[in-house]
């Protein structure tokens, strides 16, 4: 069936030519550069990025210009547009999440089976950890998180995984910018007492939070590592605090050789 589309309206009597999404007359600035790096992307040609946003040619110019000044597109020797190494980064980080979902889901279900608990797969988001994968298991309990929620990094044992990457110095700046909140009467609010625990962290090869987020709720978790030891992914078992003391050894076992089979899954998918 045919569908009626509203005609293109271009700025300055440039025509549209080619594929793409052109530019309208109130489009605002951040929207004509998010075409004209689109374009760029898609595009190796001036002229061609010119016809695919249907802006006009000294717009487009000054726009690709800022582009390739910030690194987000890169111009080669013969003056065709190739993705920059700033988009690149972006888009490799952006990979690096996604793919570690998708890869590590069918590892979460069986450690969800296996230890029936509530299973996450979380990433670092900045100062903060988010959910990626929740995956709850048959107990009576409802853990208080969801995907997509960011939580803080001293209290939780997903978060303590992801400090014990850091350096000391690094992890001065962080306590500078986010302080060590208390959650509980458990949680742990001073460098030192941080310093101490992320030791201990590095030296077991997982973290606990012993209700430091809540205090009703227990937690296990291990890194998933990629190349080079890169911290990928942490997965976390979460269980009722009574559960948890009865069962803390062998969900840290569980943790760990779940977070090393996901990670070792993931580097043989992208080999």
């Amino acid at each position: 069936m045919a569908t009626e589309t509203a005609p293109l309206i271009v700025p300055n009597g440039d025509a549209p030519k080619g594929n793409g999404v052109h530019a309208t007359a109130s489009a605002s600035a951040s929207e004509k550069t998010l075409l004209v790096l689109e374009a760029a992307l898609t595009h190796s040609r001036f002229t061609e990025v010119v016809a695919a946003t249907g802006l006009a040619k000294a717009t487009t110019h000054r726009i690709l210009s800022t582009l390739v000044e910030r690194q987000f597109v890169a111009l080669a020797a013969d003056g065709s547009y190739l993705p920059g190494p700033k988009i690149l980064a972006l888009a490799g980080r952006a990979l690096a999440r996604i793919d570690i979902s998708a890869i590590a889901r069918p590892f979460v279900d069986d450690l969800v089976a296996a230890s029936r608990c509530t299973v996450h797969l979380d990433a670092v988001n900045g100062d903060e950890i988010v959910y990626l994968i929740r995956a709850d298991s048959d107990r009576p309990y409802v853990m208080p998180s969801r995907v997509g929620l960011s939580v803080p990094m001293h209290c939780t044992g997903v978060g303590k995984v992801a400090l014990a990457d850091r350096s000391d110095d690094d992890l001065a700046r962080f306590v500078a910018r986010a302080g060590l909140a208390p959650r509980t009467e458990h949680t742990i609010t001073t460098l030192p007492e941080l310093m101490e625990e992320l030791a201990a962290v590095r030296a077991d090869g997982y973290a606990v939070d012993r209700e430091e987020f809540d205090e009703d709720f227990c937690c296990v978790a291990a890194p998933v590592l990629g190349d080079r030891g890169a911290l990928r992914g942490i997965i976390g078992l979460s269980a009722s605090t009574r559960a948890f003391d009865a069962e803390h050894e062998e969900l840290a076992a569980a943790a760990r050789e779940v977070a090393l089979q996901a990670g070792s899954h993931r580097a043989e998918v992208l080999a």
